[in-house]
């Protein structure tokens, strides 16, 4: 699907392509995958997305498919069989906050992981918000929720998890629809979409 009008973002890159017309900004609930989510959005600080995309799946594969209750049973052998593979960012600091965010994950939400999607998405009262973005100059890198729920999980102990962390988090999992209002993939544009929006949906200001 090349004729279409997408995000300026969104590269010519087949996986980056899939990943903004298939995943970035349609609501995800599923908390193993918000969960991995902020694991990801953590990992790429400093990076581009597409370096921590092209290895989403090593990651999956060596974080045992993001578990949060595996992940927190993690030690110091596993954190050097994770330094040891080329297939991630050999990141200590980064790997060592992913096992931390695992265990403050298990100690507030045990191994219920839709108690997790409906804590995150209680920040938008459940509900997407909408956008009307015009150009990419109108995207902010955080918003006040983000900051809000940036605070909350410092306070449960996660890390590498400040407002631009929770804001990117929030655009990827679709709890913010951040398309610019012509590209094909705003909720305005989209066929068959059964997502209510949420009331607090704002302009170009942001959320």
């Amino acid at each position: 699907m090349t004729d279409v009008n997408r995000c300026p973002w969104s590269t010519k890159d087949p996986l980056y392509l899939n990943y903004h017309d298939q995943e970035w900004g349609v609501p995800n609930r599923d908390g193993r995958r918000l969960f991995e989510k902020i694991i990801l959005e953590g990992a790429q600080s400093g990076l581009s997305w597409i370096t921590i995309l092209k290895k989403r799946e090593n990651y999956r594969r060596l974080f045992d498919g993001f578990d949060p209750v595996k992940v927190a049973a993690y030690d110091e052998k596993e954190v050097s069989r994770l330094m040891g593979d080329a297939g991630i960012i050999r990141n200590r600091a980064k790997i060592n906050s992913a096992i931390n965010n695992a265990k403050a994950f298990v100690e507030h939400f045990g191994d219920d992981e839709d108690a997790f999607s409906d804590f995150l998405w209680g920040f938008v009262d459940g509900n997407p918000i909408v956008n009307q973005r015009k150009s990419m100059e109108d995207l902010p890198p955080v918003s006040e929720i983000s900051t809000v729920m940036s605070k909350e999980l410092k306070k449960m102990g996660f890390s590498f998890i400040g407002p631009t962390t929770c804001y990117a988090m929030m655009q990827a999992s679709g709890m913010v629809d951040d398309h610019i209002v012509t590209c094909f993939c705003h909720t305005s544009n989209r066929k068959g979409n059964h997502e209510s929006a949420n009331p607090r949906e704002s302009g170009s200001s942001g959320v």
